[in-house]
C-alpha cells in the first residue's frame, strides 16, 4: 500500500511559495521605481500617474509606452533623475532596495 500524501504540508509549501513570489514582485516594483528615477516624485503624484495609466484605453498610446519601456530595459533610454534630486539629503535608502552606483 502506498503512503498517503500529506496535503497539509503540500498546501503550506505552496502558500509559502506564493508569499515569496508576492514579496519578490513588490520588491522588484520598488526597484523599478528607483531605476526609472520615479522615486523623486512624491507618492501622490506617482499614484496619480499610475492610475491615469491604468485608465487610458487608447491602444496606440499604450503601445508607445510599451515600446519606451522595452527600450528602457534594453538600456537604450536609461536616464534616471540625477542622484541629488532623487534622494534628498539625510534621507535613508529603503532596506533591501537597489544600491546606489
Amino acid at each position: 500500500m502506498r503512503k498517503p500524501k500529506d496535503f497539509d504540508t503540500e498546501l503550506k509549501a505552496l502558500a509559502d511559495k506564493a508569499r515569496q513570489l508576492k514579496e519578490r514582485r513588490v520588491r522588484q516594483l520598488g526597484e523599478l521605481v528607483v531605476a526609472c528615477g520615479a522615486d523623486a516624485l512624491d507618492a501622490d503624484l506617482l499614484a496619480g500617474a499610475l492610475l491615469h495609466t491604468v485608465a487610458v484605453k487608447d491602444a496606440a498610446t499604450k503601445e508607445g509606452w510599451r515600446k519606451a519601456g522595452a527600450a528602457f530595459f534594453q538600456g537604450k533610454a536609461r536616464q534616471p533623475a540625477p542622484r541629488s534630486e532623487r534622494q534628498p539629503e539625510g534621507a535613508l535608502p529603503l532596506q533591501g532596495g537597489a544600491t546606489s552606483r
